[in-house]
């Protein structure tokens, strides 16, 4: 005779209104679909968006993709590198609050430069259509 003995992962529970980091605050909130148009001509801004977390890239520092609609992801990380965020937020929906930047490639490894076309070569060459935001988070709050 033998045992087999079988152990379950415990699932981690993600309970409605679970805070990461700092409270997020609810004034000005925006849709992640709408952020890149609410920035309009500005490469930076404050924000606190709704979204939906597609998967988490890296569980420490937590750095994970948001869904913006229409195929387009914003890559998001805290700003507090001490934050772990479990994989299991993966298809939950979440509020953040922080700093919204536009992606670019800078020339001349100035990378604090701006966003803006020097001569012949445009910093908006390279970048990705699909992947232009970039969100710092400061707090994450389960929404749903």
């Amino acid at each position: 005779m033998f045992s087999v003995t079988a152990s379950a992962q415990k699932k981690v529970a993600l309970p409605h209104g679970m805070v990461y980091g700092t409270k997020p605050g609810s004034i000005g909130l925006k849709k992640a679909s709408e952020l890149e148009d609410f920035m309009g001509r500005r490469t930076r801004i404050s924000a606190v968006i709704v979204g939906k977390v597609l998967r988490v890239t890296k569980p420490k520092g937590g750095w994970f993709e948001l869904d913006a609609d229409s195929g387009r992801v914003i890559r998001a990380h805290f700003k507090n590198y001490n934050v772990t965020l479990p994989v299991e937020l993966k298809g939950r929906e979440v509020i953040i609050e922080g700093v919204a930047a536009k992606q670019f490639i800078a020339d001349d490894q100035q990378h604090m430069a701006g966003d803006t076309v020097v001569g012949k070569k445009q910093h908006e060459a390279l970048a990705n259509p699909k992947k232009r935001l970039v969100f710092e988070v400061t707090g994450l709050m389960i929404n749903k």
